[in-house]
C-alpha cells in the first residue's frame, strides 16, 4: 500500500480527468468494440470508462510510471467492484505494440504549446506540453498509429485550438486518414474537438 506522501506525489505527477478527458470518453463510448488502446492514459479514467461502458478489451498505456501505477490501481478497483478492468502497459505512444493489434486507439495528447517561463520539468509538464507548437507528440503519434490499427480501425484524437486544428488535419491526411468530427465543445479560451480518423 502506498503511503500518503507517495500518493500525494503521484496525484501531482499524473494528469487527472478534466473536460478533455470527458469529451474523449464521450466520443469513443458507443463507437468502439474489439480491442482498444488508450495512449497517454494518465489516471486511467478514460480507459475505465471504456472498460465499463463498452464490451471492448481495453489496454491503457503511458510513459509516466506514476500514471501506470495509478491506472493499474483503477483497473484493480474496477475488477473488485465486479466490472471489467483493463490492462496497463508502460511505453511511448504505440511503440510497445505489435502491428494490427487494435480495432481502435484513443488519445488525449499533451497539446499545450510550450511556455518556457512556466516550465516545470516534471511528469505533469510531460502530460500537458506538446512542444513549441503543441504538436511535438501529436505528429509522431499520427505518423505511427496506423501500424497498430487493424484494417478499418479508428483513431479517436482530441485536438485543441491551441494546437492548430488545420495542421493536425493535414498531418492526419498525409498519413492516409480521413476524418469525422465526433464531438466539439468551445470554452472561453479554446475549442476542443474529438476527431474520428479512419
Amino acid at each position: 500500500m502506498t503511503d500518503l506522501a507517495e500518493r500525494r506525489g503521484m496525484n501531482t505527477s499524473v494528469y487527472q480527468p478534466a473536460e478533455d478527458s470527458g469529451l474523449l470518453a464521450q466520443a469513443a463510448v458507443g463507437r468502439v468494440s474489439g480491442r482498444v488502446l488508450e495512449v497517454g492514459t494518465g489516471s486511467g479514467w478514460v480507459a475505465g470508462q471504456l472498460a465499463t461502458k463498452t464490451d471492448a478489451d481495453v489496454v491503457a498505456s503511458d510513459l509516466n510510471p506514476h500514471a501506470c501505477r495509478q491506472a493499474a490501481e483503477r483497473a484493480a478497483a474496477l475488477r473488485e467492484e465486479g466490472h471489467r478492468g483493463f490492462e496497463v502497459v508502460r511505453g511511448s505512444l504505440v511503440e510497445p505494440f505489435r502491428d494490427d493489434a487494435f480495432d481502435a486507439v484513443a488519445f488525449n495528447p499533451p497539446y499545450l504549446p510550450e511556455d518556457l517561463e512556466a516550465a516545470r520539468d516534471d511528469w505533469m509538464e510531460v502530460a500537458l506540453t506538446g512542444g513549441e507548437d503543441g504538436r511535438e507528440i501529436i505528429d509522431p503519434f499520427l505518423d505511427t498509429v496506423g501500424r497498430v490499427l487493424k484494417p478499418g480501425g479508428t483513431v479517436f484524437l482530441l485536438v485543441s485550438s491551441f494546437t492548430g486544428y488545420d495542421e493536425v488535419l493535414a498531418r492526419a491526411e498525409a498519413n492516409g486518414f480521413g476524418h469525422e468530427v465526433v464531438v466539439q465543445e468551445s470554452y472561453p479560451y479554446e475549442t476542443l474537438t474529438v476527431l474520428a480518423l479512419e
